[in-house]
């Protein structure tokens, strides 16, 4: 049945962008993320659902769609630099065949963030999109909710819609980023014009929210309670009441302690003593590794390039007997271990420019976010109120990614370049639509008189 429910969405999708082709854009947001091909197990899994999906999207922006308004941004124009440079570094990758699998998707994840801003003309494209990359995640993470609540879960045992680990459905990922859709969830429930804001939709978005707190419970992924604890404190910036709001979240997490598996206060202990715990040693060694490595290999070695590394390191365990305390030191060797972490990620494999680019990516998009969320606070015509909320949410959910990515390795997950994409939609409509940003684009400098048009040139 779950086969023929996501074949069923996959036609009607294709049905309906012969008559809207931004339709098909859709249609690639939620094959992207979801990968109903890798949930399918007879029709689906033979079908090229990812390669249809991406021809009709490009297919139907070129052949039908207006381009009046398109724009292009330079924040397009970065990621156009990096997809040639990661490509240039494919070709000279030290695990060429390894390298050249990873490229096959990375480039597609980069060129679709180039594309999609083109697509994004109006606020109802730009909602649209938001919600389809909101709902499509939701699946996953109602998916793990529901799981938590009935098991309780654990790390490397949950399970959602496959039972690989690929992508969205790899436990810190998908942690990470169910915390990183919380503001824009909020924000479609108060601002959302496709599902105008009453209590059917606040109820929906109210229980997804409890649905992306309880993952990082259910895959006992440290990375998903940094992300939780650091998007109450980022809430708390723009709050009303910070102390009120501040003592509820402390007050509710006190009662959700004795309700938490063992799984997960067992794990989360762990945090404190990093030596103890043979995983986060682990990411330290390989991290040190990856700065030795550059050292000799400035431009990096290409991906994949962490299958060279053999680490050796210690960890040490103490255990407790009444007043003695035993202190056990373990040598573990290591080969072959991931980055877990997008710089590291980015360094080992792109080097020195390539983390300078793809770290210019993202200050930028924090950046712009924090201009138009500035610009329009204060703004009280009806038509511009979505805005400054919009701006914060995506800065919000984009700053909880990149404290995810510091502990997992995804540099170059599509997710992130969507929300990319809507950050360069959102500036590039701004800048045209809002007459009060458009004159003052439009105004001479102080000291330069304007000529007249019939003067001009």
């Amino acid at each position: 049945m779950t086969e023929l429910g996501l074949l069923a969405v996959f036609g009607i999708f294709l049905a309906l962008g012969f008559r809207r082709p931004f339709v098909w854009v859709l249609l690639y947001l939620w094959v992207d993320i979801l990968a109903p091909q890798l949930i399918g197990y007879r029709i689906l899994p033979l079908l090229p659902v990812s390669q249809i999906a991406f021809a009709a999207a490009f297919g139907g922006w070129l052949l039908v769609d207006d381009k009046t308004d398109s724009r292009f941004t330079w924040r397009q124009g970065l990621i156009v630099v990096l997809m040639i440079y990661c490509g240039i570094s494919t070709l000279g990758a030290t695990f060429a065949e390894e390298a050249a699998g990873k490229w096959s998707w990375v480039w597609k994840a980069l060129l679709f963030a180039i594309f999609l801003p083109l697509t994004l003309r109006t606020r109802l494209r730009i909602e649209a999109a938001t919600l389809v990359i909101t709902l499509s995640i939701a699946a996953i993470i109602i998916d793990g909710g529901i799981k938590t609540v009935i098991s309780g879960g654990g790390y490397g045992t949950m399970q959602f819609f496959v039972s690989n680990n690929i992508g969205l459905y790899e436990s810190s990922i998908i942690s990470t980023v169910a915390i990183s859709v919380i503001p824009i969830t909020i924000w479609l429930a108060r601002h959302g014009t496709i599902f105008p804001s009453d209590w059917r939709v606040w109820t929906f978005a109210c229980a997804l929210v409890f649905s992306c707190a309880l993952i990082p419970v259910g895959t006992a992924a440290r990375t998903g309670l940094v992300c939780l604890l650091l998007l109450c404190a980022l809430y708390l910036r723009t709050a009303k009441h910070r102390l009120l709001i501040g003592g509820a979240m402390a007050l509710a997490g006190l009662v959700a302690v004795p309700f938490l598996p063992s799984a997960f206060t067992q794990r989360m202990s762990t945090i404190e003593n990093h030596a103890a715990d043979e995983s986060a040693s682990t990411r330290l060694a390989v991290w040190a590794w990856t700065l030795d490595y550059v050292k000799d290999h400035p431009f990096g070695g290409g991906f994949d390039i962490y299958r060279a590394n053999k680490l050796s390191f210690e960890t040490v365990e103490a255990d407790t007997s009444g007043a003695t305390t035993m202190v056990e030191t373990k040598e573990v060797t290591e080969n072959g271990r991931a980055f877990h972490s997008s710089y590291f990620e980015m360094l080992g494999e792109q080097g020195w420019p390539g983390l300078f680019i793809w770290l210019l990516l993202q200050v930028s998009g924090l950046w712009q976010m924090e201009i138009v969320r500035r610009r329009y606070r204060k703004r009280e015509e009806p038509e511009w109120q979505w805005t400054a909320p919009f701006a914060n949410a995506l800065q919000l959910a984009h700053i909880v990614y990149l404290a995810g990515s510091a502990f997992v390795g995804i540099a170059f997950q599509p997710f992130i370049y969507m929300l990319i994409g809507l950050q360069c939609g959102l500036w590039t409509y701004l800048r045209r639509v809002d007459p009060v940003v458009t004159h003052k684009r439009r105004e001479p400098k102080r000291g330069v008189r304007a000529e007249p048009l019939a003067e001009a040139g």
